[in-house]
């Protein structure tokens, strides 16, 4: 099929508003091998690698990181189970009040970060639970479960009723169905969907800073150094970090999930 090509005023004003997203983390790249510590100078004065090592040695950068890796990686597994149940009850059976459910499974995504930082940080206080590690994970498992969700519910409907019950007419059980049959189908939704929770959970500014308490995630700790820096470069050599830890997942989810129209045990 012939495909006409782009306007050459498409291809500036495309090319326009990638760089208008984008210029701004390059410069992030910039500034962090600047031998200016105190501004953001232009152009830099000079470039050096020593703040890579000044990072590495700074153990505040490797507690938020530790933690931050920590939260994204127990939200992620709650997400995915918790998303993926979701999604096949949704999907999968009929009862009364189905699509409002999916509604209130999907809004606190939508939802203001920061509403959703003030109803949780009023719930742990009314209930009388002190923030620590868990408070973050349960607020981050709130929009996690979303991502996922939307991966599962989108995969479960591809999925033909006709491949379920070929498995139960062979004599299978609910779990051999699940585990032969479904899951191979969907097992690349639940990794993307993995993926983009843990880019998200990774640097989740807002709802942390309600759940935290003392705590410092890697973003947080970012915040910080903003407000009183110490070495600004040290602050773009981990904001460098966050990118790369946030773009590989995101990356790995978009071509997991490319080209999966088609309706499983559908015929053409």
């Amino acid at each position: 099929m012939h495909s006409e090509r782009a306007p050459r005023w498409l291809k500036i004003a495309a090319g326009a508003g990638l760089a208008f997203m984008h210029l701004p983390i390059l410069l992030i790249f910039v500034y962090a091998f600047t031998t200016e510590e105190k501004s953001y100078q232009w152009p830099p004065p000079g470039f050096t690698l020593k703040w890579f090592a000044v990072t590495w040695n700074r153990p505040d950068v490797w507690q938020a990181l530790s933690l931050s890796l920590r939260v994204a990686a127990v939200s992620t597994a709650v997400a995915l189970v918790l998303g993926t149940l979701c999604a096949a009850a949704v999907s999968r059976t009929r009862f009364f009040g189905r699509e409002v459910i999916s509604l209130m499974v999907i809004l606190p995504i939508a939802l203001p970060g920061i509403i959703t930082g003030i109803a949780l940080r009023s719930a742990f206080s009314l209930a009388d639970i002190p923030f620590s590690f868990w408070t973050i994970v349960l607020g981050h498992a709130t929009f996690c479960v979303v991502v996922v969700y939307n991966n599962a519910v989108a995969r479960f409907r591809r999925i033909s009723g006709s491949l379920i019950e070929a498995s139960m007419d062979l004599g299978a059980d609910g779990f051999q169905t699940f585990r032969y049959v479904i899951l191979p189908n969907i097992a690349t939704a639940l990794l993307a969907g993995g993926m983009l929770a843990f880019a998200l959970s990774f640097d989740e500014v807002i709802v942390t800073t309600f759940t935290a308490g003392q705590q410092q995630t890697l973003p947080i700790w970012m915040l910080e150094e903003l407000v009183r820096p110490r070495q600004r470069p040290v602050t773009n050599v981990v904001a460098m970090v966050v990118v790369i830890v946030t773009f590989l997942p995101i990356l790995g989810a978009y071509y997991l999930t490319r080209g999966t129209e088609s309706v499983a045990g559908q015929g053409k």
